[in-house]
């Protein structure tokens, strides 16, 4: 096998032979940029600023008094007018900046602050270890970025370590500084700087080796720097350690981007937009001129890549697409107050990536957490579970001015006060709030909504994402999330961690944590325990049929990712959405022959109160609204099943599972299963039926009749 046939397996989905000699050519070269880089390091983290001829022949101080005094490049108008944040704060959020203030206080006299799902860790008493792993207890070796090992599965998580170090509690140190003018907090922003500096040198250790993390805390030590800028802390000595650190990131991305002929991803994107933001922001620096031109062009051809035309991220999961969304919004909002113009139509994509998430948000507010997501966001101004998608969309009804957005009964998020200024509070609160969405179509990114009112089904129909080359998509296929009474009943488990614990890993990407149909107790496409962001793309789901209407709404899909078995098998799936009556029928198909053990399971969010009550009747039960869901089993016609098929049921199990709303955090739930062990064709109904709080259930399942045989499409 040739070098450029062992790429293209090594990278799957549909390569074809130029993209992969691409590929192996850019490797080859990243090799020998490495080599240089290993080389040069110690000059790198010795080297000041590159700073513009200008600026770098006048003093410090005069350096100084020039960044407090330049009205040009702007920030977010939050963060340029911080005193007039803070009134504002004060008014519109008065417990959220008690807690702003509280958290940061706790910050400064014990460095402790929440991580990601986690809760609050704390990250050393007398001076924070930047290179610890404080849920293991593991501290990253200075070794060169490239070499360290991130995969370790001795409970070890590279993701939790990178989260402390985006430095995003410098920014809420900030802003808490806004508000009460305390030079304690100042006085911890430079301490905090210092001595991340020293135990971080430029190219050494776990913090310089993903140019993503590189750019995201640029992000923050960008926004960090504007709200601490008339600091008399930040003085010229503080100015001239930050120019170089803002330096040394820049540099260091552009020697490491994360970019590949094959397929780019979220780390490539945020990479572009941090030497955006850096070109912007800080046009003293020589390459500042480079970095905003490189970046901005980057980063539209990015969208046009990673955006799919009905707007859906195209890595399979929502929570990237969430942090992709606000990649694009905040770039735009930033290069709009700068006078760098974008295209119309990257605006109408953007919006249309906003139109997505509103379409996939449930009625209760709480986004689907389709495929992976590690809670990650650009700048964290508020706590945000990663299922919280509404601030982005309140944020884009503000920016876009549209009031079809804007959602029932939704708050002012934080986010508009700070990225958008008082001007922005002003057009939210002028916008009229949206009825709710109807059933809608993404066919693109294969996810179908279908609901009405308080009744909300989606069905997943997507693929692994990346044109087959998946790293975040899950075994998901013709799965579904379904919701009533503004309550969430059946849904995504999430993702919980990523390399702290590979065997957690692989049950919540895997088929049978998922709402879907298993068979012989495979997966759908073919993963591996060892490797934790490959995903095979066997399955490759197909619509065959959809049809929105006013009273019923029909999806048809399948996939083949059962083909490869021995005895091969087609799983088809029917959902039909009877609007009037308030119920969902699905029909499972599994076309093939020979004899198999079918697992058909719906996942059960946490808190739901779970009964079998018969082979037929499973009931899910939150106790807090008295709303209930009933899953009814139809039992299969004689035509299904072989040789006269099944005589009765089994009754279904309750299965212990787990699910995961942010990243590092799990509850208990459990899945609702039917096995049964058959020959092919088989068929299997289900209702999915909503009763309301006081409505009679025995009733409510009378009225709704069982329909007559399945039939194949």
């Amino acid at each position: 096998m040739n070098f450029i046939s062992k790429i293209k397996k090594a990278l799957r989905g549909e390569v074809d032979t130029r993209a992969a000699a691409q590929e192996a050519a850019r490797r080859a070269k990243e090799t020998l940029e490495q080599r240089r880089e290993r080389a040069s390091l110690d000059r790198l983290n010795d080297q000041p600023a590159r700073l513009r001829e200008e600026f770098a022949r006048i003093r410090a101080s005069d350096l100084l008094a020039h960044f407090r005094s330049r009205v040009r490049p702007k920030f977010f108008p939050g963060f340029d007018n911080p005193k007039q944040t803070a009134d504002l704060q004060r008014q519109f959020f008065p417990r959220e900046t008690d807690d702003l203030i509280a958290r940061a206080n706790r910050i400064v006299d014990e460095h402790c602050w929440p991580l990601l799902g986690f809760g609050e860790k704390c990250f050393g008493k007398e001076e924070i270890q930047w290179n610890r792993d404080q849920l293991s207890g593991f501290d990253w070796p200075l070794d060169y970025h490239a070499d360290l090992e991130l995969i370790r599965n001795d409970g070890s998580d590279a993701r939790v370590v990178w989260e402390l170090n985006r430095l995003s509690q410098l920014v809420t140190l900030g802003r808490a500084y806004a508000v009460t003018n305390d030079e304690r907090l100042s006085r911890e922003f430079r301490r905090q700087l210092g001595s991340w500096h020293t135990q971080n040198p430029v190219g050494r250790g776990i913090n310089w080796s993903c140019a993503m993390e590189v750019a995201l805390r640029a992000m923050n030590l960008l926004a960090a720097f504007a709200l601490f800028l008339h600091s008399p802390q930040l003085d010229e000595f503080a100015l001239k350690d930050l120019l170089q650190m803002f330096d040394q990131h820049g540099a260091h991305i552009q020697r490491n981007l994360e970019f590949s002929h094959i397929a780019t991803s979220n780390h490539y994107l945020c990479d572009i937009a941090g030497l955006l933001w850096l070109g912007v922001l800080l046009p003293e620096l020589e390459a500042a001129t480079e970095w905003r031109e490189f970046g901005l062009r980057e980063l539209l051809a990015e969208m046009n890549k990673q955006v799919l035309p009905d707007g859906a991220d195209w890595e399979a999961a929502t929570g990237y697409h969430r942090l992709k969304a606000e990649v694009f919004l905040y770039s735009f909002v930033l290069c709009h107050l700068n006078g760098i113009d974008i295209e119309e139509k990257y605006w109408v994509k953007l919006r249309e990536m906003i139109e997505y998430m509103r379409a996939y948000l449930r009625p209760d507010g709480r986004a689907p957490l389709l495929g992976d997501s590690d809670s990650g966001r650009i700048l964290a101004l508020a706590d945000r579970a990663a299922d919280d998608h509404e601030y982005v969309i309140g944020l884009g009804a503000t920016v876009f001015q549209d009031s079809n957005l804007k959602i029932q009964n939704s708050k002012l998020p934080e986010e508009v006060l700070w990225i958008l200024g008082e001007r922005g509070v002003t057009d939210f609160d002028r916008l009229h709030h949206s009825a709710a969405p109807a059933s809608s179509d993404f066919p693109n990114a294969g996810i179908y909504v279908l609901r009405e009112g308080d009744l909300y089904l989606l069905f997943n129909a997507g693929d692994v994402g990346m044109n087959g080359r998946g790293s975040h998509g899950h075994n998901d296929a013709l799965s579904v999330e379904v919701s009533a009474g503004g309550v969430p009943f059946i849904i995504d488990p999430g993702s919980y961690v990523y390399t702290a614990n590979l065997s957690e890993r692989h049950l919540f990407r895997s088929t049978a944590y998922h709402s879907t149909v298993q068979v012989d107790g495979e997966e759908q496409n073919s993963i591996d325990e060892t490797v934790p962001f490959l995903i095979g793309n066997e399955a490759k789901p197909r619509v065959l049929k959809c049809e929105i209407g006013s009273e019923t709404d029909v999806i048809v899909a399948e996939h083949d990712g059962y083909q490869r078995i021995s005895s091969p098998v087609t799983h088809r799936r029917t959902v039909r959405f009877e609007k009037t009556n308030r119920y969902w029928n699905i029909e499972d198909e599994l076309i093939g022959e020979g004899t198999h053990e079918l697992a058909f399971r719906f996942h059960v969010a946490p808190g739901i109160e779970t009964r079998v009550k018969s082979d037929d009747i499973v009931e899910l039960r939150d106790k807090a609204n008295d709303a209930r869901l009933v899953i009814r089993c139809q039992k299969p016609d004689t035509g299904w099943g072989g040789e006269g098929g099944p005589v009765s049921l089994p009754l279904p199990e309750l299965e212990s599972q787990f699910s995961s709303t942010d990243y590092g955090a799990k509850e208990e739930s459990v899945s609702a299963c039917w096995k049964i062990n058959t020959t092919l064709p088989f068929g299997l109904r289900f209702q999915l039926i909503p009763i309301c709080a006081g409505e009679d259930e025995r009733e409510r399942l009378r009225m709704v009749s069982l329909p007559g045989a399945i039939a194949t499409v």
